[in-house]
């Protein structure tokens, strides 16, 4: 078992992947087979394949404030035009696609929480037809994301209640950005680095739903996260490195979300559930408050 980045980093080498290292994680922890854990891992892919293929197709959300949005940027990405490579394109398409299918109740995979559930789910089914990944080597980019994540679950926060959107996109861009450098031939420290190169450039993202519900902004917050993990991994696979150490870039992550004040943390009551028109939204779905 690993609790820091750092011990991560070192008992990969013990392993021929981060991937294994997992795995064997989850052995010791649930006492399930390594057949059963893989096979739930290709259950999560199977889910994340199916929630990106429906939201492309077009989905609405009950309360009309999402959807439509993944179909439009399919359409923009077919005109061969978009401004961004056609992977970055993909990655932001396939994000808002699982968060629109998230809005719409339908199922998903949270990665690691429904409201940030695109952006893994975007970023892999972006690269692996480029990155040319069997469907195994698919399964363990899920299970080296699920590596990091679950150091900074344990060591700082994944819940926007807890410590802001920073706390859900950033730990879901952060897990994508190592999972992609692994996919590429990058080493754990460079994944490491990827993580830590992430979540400082993410680090303060508040959360503020529009009336409370998971669609405004986390819909398009998803996009930004999958681009944000697919710039920092080619960071780091060039080199560059955290001036601040990964472990303590987490840490930083931590006291920030506990510094920050609670109505940027999922109470819709700041940031822009606040303004005019997110008010306008809520009384339009809700009614008017009772005092």
């Amino acid at each position: 078992m690993f609790y820091t980045i750092k011990e991560l980093v070192k008992q990969a080498q013990e392993y021929s992947s981060i991937a294994e290292l997992m795995i064997a994680t989850e052995m010791e922890n649930t006492g399930r087979s390594r057949e059963k854990i893989v096979a739930l891992m290709e259950k999560n892919l199977e889910a994340m394949e199916q929630s990106v293929r429906k939201g492309i197709a077009g989905v609405t959300s009950i309360t009309k404030l999402t959807g439509g949005a993944a179909p439009k940027l399919d359409k923009y990405l077919k005109t061969g035009n978009a401004l961004c490579g056609d992977t970055v394109v993909k990655a932001a398409r396939n994000a808002i696609a699982v968060n629109e299918v998230n809005a719409q109740m339908g199922i998903i995979c949270a990665t690691p929480t429904a409201g940030s559930a695109g952006v893994l789910a975007g970023v892999l089914t972006a690269v692996r037809d480029k990155l040319e990944l069997s469907r195994y080597r698919q399964v363990e980019f899920l299970f080296t994301a699920g590596a990091f994540g679950l150091v900074i679950a344990n060591s700082s926060s994944i819940s926007g209640a807890e410590g802001g959107c920073q706390a859900e996109v950033g730990s879901a861009s952060a897990m994508a950005s190592a999972a992609l450098v692994t996919a590429k031939g990058g080493t754990p420290e460079q994944a490491a680095q990827a993580v830590a190169i992430t979540l400082k450039n993410m680090m303060g993202l508040i959360c503020d739903p529009v009336a409370g519900l998971v669609e405004v902004p986390c819909v398009k917050r998803n996009a930004m996260g999958a681009t944000q993990a697919l710039v920092s991994a080619d960071m780091a696979l060039a080199g560059i490195t955290s001036v601040i150490p990964p472990d303590e870039v987490v840490e930083a992550m931590h006291r920030v979300g506990m510094q920050m004040p609670s109505i940027f943390k999922e109470t819709a009551e700041g940031g822009l559930a606040t303004t005019p028109t997110g008010l306008k939204l809520a009384k339009e779905i809700f009614g008017e408050k009772k005092n």
